[in-house]
């Protein structure tokens, strides 16, 4: 339990200090993204956030008290049940965007597609971790593919591109850290390069549309390229210290779509400019580095192993939601951890965060 004085001295109390700190940051930008709609307290944005919070931290509270050894015992059921949940979801899903992710409740929504990031990283390290190391062949990597086929799969045809594509990445790190041999891992991803024609053609219209104004936001400056490009002119426009709180223009003239969820980073540009934005990604920064070094210095390979998935899976997101503001990347629908609006989001960050702190705590009781 935390309570026990050998754990709590091991409590990394710096990573859930920049947690919180980046909620407020978030819940202060969410205000402002959000002021023109006028909407009262409890019916805004914010107060769902804060709720959000609420919920992921009595979550993280909960996880860090139970042995990380709990959750990967019971890590098959929850990554079965999550399956069961995807399937769901693509025929009693709400539909919006042209995409069919979330189960509402009441005034809330749930995506499942969220939480597969997690369970699929405590489902794989449960099985390599038993394999300790025994990874020598081709043939050791069929279960951990079809581990990561059916939730990558279900989750593309809903559809989610970005949350699909962020698998892979975890996976072969989670696979390399593991032991398996690099030659395979290489193999894999010419593979991965060599079919990339064939998910083109799988990919919805609106996707390829993305990809094509990734390339030039020219090609279709009033449809797929006006985000892009109005989140560019609001980066630019903060300048080196930004327009202050409440005072972007791109923000609240509501030039800027999409600025609650995933382009809110081009909010923090232009009302803190580049000083606000890279004080954020320093506290992402510091995030990923202490969650390195709990890696690092976990003896137990499931512990290894899921500070692995997690801290990749942290930086990714950071990464490329930032760099698909900027237009670095396409757009691909994945939000900024902690501070894009979004309880599914944040609750899987609240979670991710609880296991790596519960990891850090017991890092050297296996």
């Amino acid at each position: 339990m935390i309570f026990d004085k050998r754990l709590i001295k091991d409590f990394d109390k710096a990573i859930l200090a920049i947690v919180f700190i980046l909620c407020l940051i978030g819940i202060l930008t969410l205000q402002s993204a959000t002021k023109v709609k006028d909407l009262s307290f409890m019916e805004s944005y914010v107060f769902k956030q804060i709720s959000w919070i609420a919920f992921g931290t009595v979550l993280l509270i909960l996880i860090v008290n139970i042995s990380y050894q709990k959750f990967i015992d019971i890590s098959y059921a929850l990554y079965g049940l999550n399956i069961i949940l995807l399937v769901l979801v693509l025929v009693l899903g709400r539909e919006r965007l042209g995409a069919q992710r979330w189960f509402t409740i009441g005034n809330f929504t749930l995506q499942p597609s969220e939480f597969i990031k997690i369970n699929f990283i405590l489902a794989l390290a449960n099985y390599l971790g038993s394999k300790k190391g025994n990874l020598e062949g081709p043939q050791k990597f069929i279960i951990p593919l079809c581990l990561l086929a059916v939730p990558f799969l279900l989750v593309l045809v809903q559809p989610d591109l970005g949350t699909a594509l962020l698998l892979l990445p975890i996976f072969l790190s989670m696979m390399f850290v593991s032991g398996a041999r690099p030659k395979y891992l290489v193999i894999l991803i010419i593979l991965g390069l060599a079919s990339m024609p064939f998910f083109w053609h799988i990919l919805r219209d609106y996707q390829k549309q993305r990809i094509m104004v990734f390339l030039n936001p020219n090609v279709d400056p009033l449809g797929a390229g006006y985000t892009i490009i109005q989140s560019k002119i609001a980066v630019g426009s903060g300048g080196l210290i930004g327009k202050g709180w409440l005072a972007g223009t791109q923000n609240q003239l509501n030039f800027l779509p999409e600025r609650h969820t995933d382009f809110i980073f081009s909010v923090i540009g232009e009302e803190w400019g580049l000083f606000g934005a890279l004080i954020l990604v320093l506290l992402f920064f510091l995030i990923v580095k202490r969650g390195f070094d709990i890696e690092c210095a976990t003896n137990n390979m499931h512990g290894k192993l899921i500070a692995t998935g997690i801290v990749v899976l942290l930086a990714l997101q950071v990464t490329i939601n930032i760099a698909m503001t900027i237009g670095l990347m396409p757009v691909v629908g994945i939000p900024l951890p902690l501070i894009s609006y979004g309880g599914s989001s944040m609750l899987t960050t609240f979670i991710a965060i609880g296991l790596l702190l519960n990891i850090g705590m017991r890092r050297s009781r296996f």
